[in-house]
């Protein structure tokens, strides 16, 4: 593993778990050059492919998704570590399937559902591109359906 301070090869684990979904192994490593310490997660190779809206087929790739929610989080009170455990909670639902395809439309009204138990306003923004907004009247209606449907906070 390399050193992301001072690209040194040689580092040591200093402790070893599970992470609280279960879906990865959260290492914490010391350097031995440079004794600088960080943090490395590995998950299982279970691989499934994503078939998007136009048809195409690409193996699915959960930095995707961490990348659209952390957009949609953006400025909201929410830790990178909450962030992170949407995505294992997404990643383990979709493993627990067991099918080897799964739609980006399912992926993303799971990353909806959880966003909108999380917060309101990444839930709007989120909505906002995965649903293709074209005008206002279509953020409305979103925010009219969200007052009515309450959140399970």
């Amino acid at each position: 593993m390399r050193c992301p301070f001072c690209g040194s090869l040689d580092s040591r684990v200093i402790d070893s778990r599970s992470s609280k979904s279960q879906t990865a192994i959260r290492r914490r490593r010391e350097c031995s050059r440079c004794k600088h310490r960080f943090t490395t997660y590995e998950r299982r190779g279970e691989l499934f492919v994503v078939v998007k809206r136009d048809g195409r087929r690409e193996l699915f790739d959960r930095q995707k998704i961490l990348n659209g929610i952390t957009r949609a989080c953006e400025k909201r009170p929410i830790s990178a570590e909450k962030i992170e455990e949407l995505v294992d909670e997404i990643e383990k639902m979709l493993q627990e399937r067991l099918q080897g395809e799964v739609s980006s439309r399912e992926i993303g009204k799971m990353v909806m559902e959880k966003l909108n138990e999380l917060d309101e306003v990444a839930y709007i923004r989120f909505a906002s591109v995965y649903r293709q907004f074209k005008e206002v009247t279509d953020f409305m209606r979103e925010i009219s359906e969200l007052r009515v449907t309450p959140t399970k906070k």
